[in-house]
């Protein structure tokens, strides 16, 4: 199972067009995918943030994710696809929230990795994906301060991905099914070199679509991320 996710260059192609033609009338997102995010104006060798699954969640068609990520769609060797992406899952099916990393390699698929399910809405986690120290290339996914993945070899990789904190809808092929999500990223912060030399993400583009919202905080490294009417009507509630 993989979440069909388009990601980080389709993320900066967000930023700068907007979305253009897409209508929140006919559909929550362009081609069924909808985003609320920030994305780094600047190479990185990481990203990390504490994110919180909050209420509001409706999904009802496809799935909702809130991830840190790197890489995308013609990012790899050759304008291959391969990126890699961390962060909580949420499915019509399941109850609660899921922990996963998502890996694209050159000429693959996506893969996608459970980590954990079945967890409460509210339960936060720190995640992160990080090049190694002294390994360029390799990359691991980190939750909660442990290691969630062996090293992870992504060729062509180093000193030049901009990393991105997103939360992202896709309306299951629906043309139209607007999901509900509402997820809180705190601490949001980027990696300075390989195997860390953390610092806030300051800055960057506001990724957006015609039906979500988000409400930065950028003197505490947040922001949070809505869609729906149930997320929308609550966000003015929770501070970032």
């Amino acid at each position: 199972m993989h979440l069909r996710s388009r990601t980080l260059l389709a993320l900066a192609a967000v930023v700068l067009a907007s979305l253009a033609g897409a209508s929140a009338a006919s559909a929550c997102g362009n081609g069924g995918y909808s985003y609320a995010g920030i994305a780094s104006s600047a190479p990185a060798y990481g990203i990390g943030a504490l994110i919180t699954p909050l209420p509001a969640f409706n999904v009802l068609s496809g799935h909702v994710a809130g991830w840190v990520g790197v890489g995308g769609p013609r990012q790899g060797p050759g304008g291959t696809d391969e990126w890699l992406q961390v962060g909580f899952s949420g499915f019509p099916q399941f109850n609660g929230s899921s922990l996963y990393y998502e890996l694209m390699l050159p000429n693959g698929l996506p893969r996608y990795h459970q980590i954990a399910t079945g967890l409460p809405i509210g339960k936060p986690a720190r995640v992160a994906v990080l090049e190694m120290r002294h390994r360029a290339n390799y990359w691991r996914v980190w939750v909660n301060g442990s290691p969630a993945s062996k090293p992870i070899r992504l060729p062509g990789s180093h000193g030049r991905w901009a990393p991105i904190a997103t939360a992202e809808s896709w309306d299951g092929g629906t043309g139209g099914t607007c999901n509900g999500f509402l997820y809180r990223f705190h601490q949001v912060s980027i990696a300075r070199v390989p195997g860390g030399g953390w610092r806030p993400l300051a800055g960057g583009s506001t990724i957006s679509s015609p039906s979500t919202r988000i409400a930065r905080n950028t003197s505490k490294g947040s922001f949070i991320a809505a869609e729906g009417d149930d997320a929308l009507r609550t966000l003015a509630s929770f501070i970032p």
